[in-house]
């Protein structure tokens, strides 16, 4: 691959991730809204927190008013928090308008710190028009990137859906997201695949370069799901997200650190297990054409570039993740980023980098590190580490730094020499 190619891949990446997980974009309201063929009494008994059908929504196991705070309602939901019980949420109810509108804002949260509020608040209003009863929700909250907002929009699409289904039924029923489907992931997969194969060339070269580059993007996202899995998670999925990659999510919020440092880990600690394969597997063919042996070089190579730059000490990639719960201190994540910095700038300059190159990838590096830290606050400090988990976790890390590097300068020794 060129070097224009790849630069413009790398800005393309970059780029997006800024959009989706870094631009500001300030408060934000979202406005979705519902058509049903019934009485505006029955929707608002089911809307209103307070109605008598206001645990309708299959998420939602109760409503209830909280003692001695007539505007104030406790909901449990069927999604757990870091110790697998319900989560619980507070919220204050203003009635704008009677039977037709509320306001609603949450005041506590059983798994979220209530800084991850403070800025949210939904409205909820009902129109009658002849004998169909329109429904409005707007939710506003301050949002920095485009991912979560996404996410809400289409979530109150579903509980639209959900809300037409149990006004059809009595029952309101899970739905099976699509876009998470397997056969939808796989054909992602292979929609990534032909939209990076442009980049690498469009030969048969080119193909199997993008082909081999999902393959390793797959692997890692799986070494993620199995440590889920470790850890009691009861649904694991992959969302395959075409050029960027994929992610791995767990059916809970984190229930400690080294639960946090272990599953970031673990994407590049599966993959690490299949260097020594492969490069036993390059010795048993030991042929130099473009056969199985060189196939098996290009692998090691994608395999070690795409872990390694994941475990790079930035906030969002999974080295910084690491890093962030095995060095506690600012002066322990500075020496621990800089030691892993410099292993992977000994391995760009072994293979042949130049100098010009390696600082400008330590500039978009420093420019990713610019997007803040990823996730949310839970409500309660998570579990700490022991000293064995904090020693596991660091020599994983490093390890996983170290067997990536080598499966690089391995490869690129036998494929330019």
């Amino acid at each position: 691959m060129t070097h224009a190619p790849a630069i413009a891949l790398l800005v393309i990446n970059v780029g997006l991730l800024w959009l989706l997980l870094a631009v500001p974009l300030g408060l934000r309201t979202l406005r979705v809204q519902g058509s049903f063929l019934t009485s505006r009494a029955k929707v608002w008994s089911a809307i209103f927190p307070l109605g008598i059908s206001a645990d309708w929504h299959h998420s939602v196991l109760t409503s209830r008013i909280v003692p001695d705070a007539p505007n104030r309602v406790q909901q449990t939901y069927t999604h757990l928090d870091r110790h697998g019980e319900p989560i619980k949420r507070s919220l204050e109810i203003t009635e704008t308008q009677a039977g037709a509108e509320y306001d609603a804002r949450v005041l506590e949260d059983s798994a979220l710190d209530a800084a991850f509020w403070k800025d949210f608040g939904e409205r909820r209003r009902l129109v009658e028009d002849g004998d169909r009863v329109h429904l409005t929700i707007e939710q506003t909250d301050r949002y920095r990137g485009l991912a979560f907002l996404i996410f809400r929009f289409f979530a109150l699409r579903r509980e639209i859906k959900a809300l037409q289904q149990w006004l059809e039924t009595g029952q309101s029923k899970p739905a099976r997201v699509a876009f998470e489907h397997p056969l939808v992931q796989c054909g992602l997969a292979v929609l990534s695949t032909l939209l990076l194969w442009p980049f690498f060339g469009l030969t048969r070269t080119g193909l199997l370069l993008s082909s081999l580059l999902t393959l390793v993007i797959v692997l890692h996202e799986l070494g993620h799901m199995a440590a889920y899995r470790a850890f009691g998670h009861k649904t694991v999925r992959m969302i395959f997200v075409p050029l960027l990659g994929g992610v791995a999510i767990g059916g809970r919020p984190y229930n400690s650190v080294f639960e946090v440092a272990t599953c970031a880990l673990m994407g590049a600690g599966m993959s690490a297990f299949l260097i020594p394969v492969a490069i036993f597997l390059h010795k048993a063919d030991g042929k130099d054409a473009f056969d199985s042996g060189t196939a098996v070089l290009i692998f090691l190579l994608i395999l070690g570039a795409f872990n390694l730059l994941n475990l790079l000490p930035m906030n969002r990639f999974d080295g910084g993740q690491v890093l962030r719960q095995v060095f506690r201190s600012p002066l322990g994540r500075l020496a621990g980023s800089f030691l892993i910095t410099l292993i992977i700038a000994g391995v760009g300059w072994r293979i042949g980098v130049s100098t010009p190159a390696l600082l400008a990838g330590l500039a978009v590096f420093a420019l990713l590190s610019m997007m803040g830290s990823s996730g949310v606050k839970p409500r309660h400090r998570l579990d700490e580490m022991t000293g064995g988990q904090r020693i596991l976790s660091g020599l994983g890390l490093y390890s996983a730094v170290a067997l990536h590097g080598y499966a690089i300068v391995y490869a690129t020794d036998r494929l330019f020499s």
